[in-house]
């Protein structure tokens, strides 16, 4: 096993996500206290460009998997072709973004390579030559820190904690692996496309959110149009989307997605834990809410109590004459 750190990078049709290179910013600090370096794997059917995209971000090497049976996402031959990865680079620490992909593809390899795994951490650092990782526990009511007991470990950070490293480096040498797949035994048999969000919920600076207080599918109207004012993502309760209001890919919370943006208003949220769970680690909260004992609000930086259709087009007009 080497000091070294292997960041697991996770890409779309688009590109490579942008936690791709915030794991390499955590990776750089981990590596510089163990005195190790950092590598990066991307691992897919046809993702060369991914690869050319991550070698500029500072990292000592990069390993590409690519294989036509990883096409569609089966997580279990991802995990498969990433274990093969890890025990040719042998690292210390293995980096995952905290998303649903990196905890379905982390889970797995963890359990194939019989190693240890802290998932959704907000902050890592090296003490005593000990990895020592800051996590939410009990749905975000209190912060925890966790001691590994010894190395190699597996780690997933989530999405906005750290800034992202600038892809301006000289380029790595990139290491192409030959992975040997078995037949997946759950196969995708159809991929469904839904229509993309304006900015991508899981990594936006700027979250917009509604609730039962938006009282139906057109009170998503004004939070939107805040949402695209800000260049933010629009987001939602559980409640607004059981209730079928608006998508379960907008669904912040425990049983959607967990999101830290630099901004989080909170409209018409009375602010239940299971919420809570998924919004505690913006760095700003505001919460506008007509109750003024909404539990949202004991967590909210700044709170407005009024109602939501007449705040939010409000504070609308005034962001828009700032320009």
């Amino acid at each position: 096993m080497s000091n070294n750190i292997l960041i697991v990078a996770e890409g779309r049709a688009e590109g490579l996500k942008k936690v791709s290179f915030e794991l390499v910013n955590t990776a750089q600090q981990l590596a510089a206290a163990l005195g190790g370096a950092v590598e990066g794997v991307v691992i897919g059917s046809n993702v060369g460009a991914w690869a050319e995209a991550l070698v500029k971000a500072g990292l000592a090497k990069v390993y590409v998997a690519d294989d036509a049976g990883l096409g569609a996402f089966a997580p279990e031959s991802f995990a498969d072709a990433l274990a093969q990865v890890i025990k040719l680079a042998q690292p210390a620490i293995v980096l995952f973004g905290a998303t649903g992909w990196g905890k379905e593809v982390s889970a797995r390899t963890a359990a194939k390579l019989d190693w240890g795994l802290v998932t959704d951490c907000i902050a890592a650092h090296v003490e005593n030559g000990a990895l020592v990782l800051t996590r939410p526990i009990y749905s975000g009511k209190a912060i925890a820190q966790v001691r590994a007991k010894s190395l190699p470990v597996m780690v997933s950070i989530r999405p906005n904690i750290v800034p992202p490293v600038e892809a301006n480096n000289p380029a790595a040498p990139i290491e192409k692996v030959a992975v040997t797949l078995k037949e997946p035994r759950a196969k995708v048999v159809e991929t469904v496309v839904k229509a993309k969000s304006k900015v991508d919920l899981g990594e936006a600076n700027i979250v917009v959110s509604g609730g039962r207080g938006v009282k139906g599918p057109e009170g998503f109207a004004p939070v939107q149009e805040l949402a695209d004012t800000l260049g933010g993502a629009l987001g939602a309760s559980r409640a607004a989307v059981d209730a079928g209001w608006i998508d379960y890919t907008h669904q912040v919370g425990q049983t959607g997605k967990t999101v830290a943006p630099k901004l989080y208003i909170a409209a018409g949220i009375s602010g239940a834990i299971q919420h809570l769970a998924g919004m505690s680690s913006s760095k700003v909260i505001v919460a506008i809410n007509k109750d003024p004992d909404a539990p949202i609000f004991k967590i909210a930086d700044y709170g407005v109590v009024g109602d939501l259709f007449q705040v939010l087009p409000a504070l609308n007009g005034e962001i828009k004459k700032l320009g």
